[in-house]
């Protein structure tokens, strides 16, 4: 079978036999021709995987060919050949949107790379990505059975996504179901760990505790803001690590990346807790007694993320930092976004701008609601796809851009990711049972324990005692929690929604990101 068909356009096409020979010899199809005017007409009556193309020749050059030929298939990969090597020559050729370039003379090896990167680049990557990954998949499951602390958590987590990422490139279902598997098993071993570990962390007085939603701001985006620099915190509601990776190339444009690290949601994974817990640098249990007017548990009515900017000012005069001029910005619609734009540079002359973006966190509960939204993100490699068609078109990328040039800090992180549930467990609860599908609190919850995270005293997991004997629970893994009524129909309403309020490696292993702009 061959391997492509070239086409190998040159007015001395007869002194390059022995590399159409060469070429040929390697699997490839080769057609000549010695003029621009046969080579369009060609690529308009012939398939082509690739066009060799000499720069100059006589009555039409290789570029006004190349013109041509792109209006007639804007996707056919072009490889210029030149003698001249003219910085002008090369802009005009890639502007042209050229695939390669190479200069005469040529040795048949040079033109066989040009062609292999284009025509076989995704087979051997494809190939390359599996054989590495098999490498790497006992070093994985050895660092999973080692007993990990939070640290080594947080880095098993990453090669996980690393290795997600790079298997989008290759073309292996049956690898692709060995890493999900692997991701499996990685989630009902953090479960076992955070089941472990949790309570200790909410009542440690030492250091041996991860950096964790109420203490973000304190040790990840304080210490950073400084007379002059204008520091801008953005928080992307409910950003998974795997979802910051992909928008991270668009980041790269115009931002230097300083520091990639990872944090670790508190419990429930929810906005209502994580992003309150961020601003207060406080335990929800902590913010319940500190502001019991602001507070709001799940069953309360109103607004739940109302007061985060008096939170934050009292986390400010409790630091005793509350000489820092901050500004406050929550976008939740289009029309916020375009304020935002269009706000930015006046932004320039606080010490610290928070921007809160919600998207994404819309995105996640519109796509369990609506039919269009399951067919766009499936699963976790459309709803990465998603995400990064969201933010390269968003205004807050437009207003991010606005500040590129300025001398700025940027840190970028999120409250809680979330997961892709499959697994639904039965629970029987009061009336006052909570609704949320990954965690649930109430007095008379009834469920299968080994299921469940439980807290039994909300009190010590720093969480808040809505009413007396009331006790939390929290799925685990890829697990969803529904009630008996109508239990069949919610089971499969839900099940592949992206849900978050429960323990999981992507609820709570989530990004914070340290940038400069690249043109301070």
């Amino acid at each position: 079978m061959a391997l492509g068909t070239i086409l190998w356009v040159d007015d001395e096409i007869e002194s390059l036999q022995s590399q159409k020979l060469f070429l040929e010899n390697k699997g490839y199809v080769v057609q000549t021709l010695t003029n621009g005017f046969e080579a369009i007409d060609f690529v308009r009556e012939q398939p082509v995987d690739v066009v060799l193309l000499d720069e100059s020749m006589p009555g039409i050059t290789g570029l006004e060919t190349l013109a041509k030929i792109k209006e007639i298939n804007q996707q056919v990969p072009v490889v210029l050949i030149t003698k001249n090597e003219t910085e002008n020559l090369m802009d005009d050729a890639i502007g042209s949107q050229i695939t390669d370039y190479l200069i005469k003379p040529v040795n048949p090896n040079q033109v066989l790379l040009s062609l292999k990167k284009i025509i076989d680049n995704k087979r051997l990557v494809a190939e390359k990505t599996t054989s590495a990954y098999q490498q790497q998949f006992r070093n994985l499951f050895m660092a999973l059975n080692s007993n990990p602390d939070y640290n080594e958590w947080m880095d098993i987590y990453k090669r996980l996504v690393y290795w997600e990422l790079e298997m989008e490139k290759s073309d292996s279902p049956e690898m692709y179901e060995v890493l999900q598997s692997q991701k499996n098993e990685a989630n009902t071993e953090f479960y076992k760990f955070i089941n472990k570990n949790y309570l200790n962390w909410m009542n440690s007085k030492t250091a041996d505790a991860p950096v964790m939603s109420h203490n973000l701001l304190q040790f990840k985006v304080l210490p950073h803001v400084e007379k002059d620099i204008p520091v801008f915190f953005i928080l992307i509601d409910n950003l998974r690590f795997d979802q910051w990776k992909a928008i991270q190339p668009l980041f790269a444009e115009n931002f230097r990346i300083l520091e990639e690290e990872t944090f670790y949601s508190i419990l429930p994974t929810a906005t209502q807790y994580s992003r309150n817990a961020i601003f207060a640098g406080m335990l929800p249990v902590e913010i319940e007694k500190n502001y019991p007017q602001q507070w709001k548990n799940d069953d309360d009515d109103g607004g739940k993320n109302l007061f985060e900017e008096a939170f934050f000012q009292g986390q400010l005069k409790r630091l005793k930092k509350d000489n820092i001029k901050f500004s406050y910005t929550k976008v939740v619609n289009n029309q916020d976004g375009q304020q935002l734009v269009n706000n930015m540079h006046n932004l320039l002359a606080n010490d610290l701008n928070i921007i809160i973006y919600n998207f994404v966190d819309m995105l996640s509960h519109a796509r369990t609601e609506m039919e269009v939204l399951k067919e766009l993100a499936g699963d976790e490699v459309s709803y990465r796809s998603i995400t990064r068609s969201w933010f390269e078109h968003s205004p807050l990328n437009q207003a991010l851009k606005k500040i590129a040039g300025k001398k700025v800090k940027l840190i970028l992180a999120t409250d809680h990711g979330s997961v892709r549930v499959k697994t639904p467990y039965k629970v029987i609860g009061d009336k006052q049972t909570t609704t949320n599908l990954r965690y649930k609190h109430g007095r008379n919850l009834n469920y299968e324990p080994k299921e469940v995270l439980a807290f039994r005293d909300p009190k010590q997991a720093g969480l808040p005692v809505p009413n007396v004997n009331s006790s939390y629970i929290f799925a685990k893994e890829d697990g969803f929690l529904c009630y008996p009524n109508n239990y069949n129909h919610y089971a499969n309403y839900y099940k592949n929604s992206f849900q978050h309020g429960g323990v999981s490696l992507e609820e709570m292993i989530v990004p914070v990101v340290k940038m400069v702009s690249k043109g301070s």
